[in-house]
């Protein structure tokens, strides 16, 4: 089977190569699947890059996100499920085998069923920015009435949370962006009132916008730029929820934070307890079947075209998720 590879860790160009391998075996409790889209995210590119520590071994076969038909199962797993539609999660997180190949294997509960009218491409979107953007909303509980600042509006996560937010009944959604483009991105998606942080004020519209008060919640996608403006935004007793960072350390305003009884959360997608994940897996499908959500695809592009696709990502310039056709 064809599959992408990389040996080290270094640049897309230098490292990544499409080779073939043999077909992968199940073994008890597991699952192939036939992948039919892989989605390349920014955590993806940070490990290959060495930006995120990743102490397992080579060759790798990156990508943590996935869709396709189970084609094969292990002991223990109802044959049944041979021929079902699903999307993958935590494939390449502590493992060599990740999606970014027409075949792999995962345990079992790394899957959750696909609908039969949502895309393979859709589905690959769903592992990580989809289910980011849901844990960090309901990460401290139910957000009806709430006023919610999500920081990037119109990325991979941001669009998901700003549309979740809204079907979750937020009473007030506000989120930043960058540009015009992605403006328009994030007003189509529900912001109530969308700010461009390169020619506003933001923490003065986030203050008028909310009659001085500030935000209960912000969905953070960058702590280390953004911890300062944070604090300042958010009400008392206010919750901060950052999936994200350029930095790895920073200073953070602790003074200012325990004085408003702020809480922070921190956290990455791959460790959440098995049953937490499992709740998110059903709640996005359930969100999804719902209606009404925008499935922001920047660019589907071929599994050869992997290097490309991971410098996309690295660069920022895509306006939404990467997918390969695989």
């Amino acid at each position: 089977m064809r599959t992408a590879q990389y040996g080290e860790i270094g640049e897309a160009a230098d490292v990544l190569d499409i080779v073939d391998c043999p077909h992968p075996v199940t073994g008890p409790g597991e699952v192939r699947v036939r992948v039919k889209a892989s989605g390349v995210n920014p955590s993806d590119v940070k490990i290959r890059s060495g930006h995120i520590p990743s102490p397992w071994g080579f060759p790798r076969t990156p990508h943590s996100d996935g869709a396709g038909v189970i084609d094969a199962v292990g002991e223990g797993v109802d044959p049944a499920r041979i021929g079902e539609r699903v999307w993958i999660f935590n494939a390449a997180w502590g493992r060599t085998t990740g999606t970014a190949g027409e075949y792999v294997v995962v345990p079992e509960n790394f899957t959750a069923p696909l609908h039969d009218d949502i895309s393979f491409e859709i589905g690959a979107c769903l592992g990580i920015p989809a289910s980011t953007a849901l844990h960090a909303l309901t990460l401290n509980g139910d957000i009806r009435g709430k006023t919610v600042l999500v920081a990037g509006g119109a990325g991979a996560v941001g669009h998901y949370a700003v549309q979740f937010a809204r079907q979750l009944g937020a009473a007030r959604i506000l989120a930043t962006v960058s540009s015009s483009e992605k403006a328009e991105l994030a007003r189509l998606a529900g912001a109530d009132r969308v700010i461009n942080y390169r020619t506003e004020d933001t923490l003065q519209v986030i203050m008028d916008a909310t009659s001085g008060a500030g935000v209960d919640l912000i969905v953070e996608v960058d702590l280390s730029v953004n911890v300062n403006l944070d604090v300042a935004a958010l009400a008392k007793e206010g919750r901060l929820v950052a999936y994200g960072s350029s930095e790895r350390e920073f200073k953070m305003p602790f003074s200012k934070s325990i004085l408003k009884n702020i809480g922070f959360d921190f956290f990455i997608l791959y460790h959440l307890p098995k049953a937490r994940r499992q709740e998110i897996c059903q709640r996005v499908n359930d969100l999804i079947a719902q209606g009404n959500i925008v499935h922001n695809i920047a660019e589907v592009l071929p599994l050869h075209s992997i290097v490309q696709a991971h410098e996309r990502v690295e660069s920022g310039s895509a306006i939404g998720n990467i997918v390969l056709a695989v």
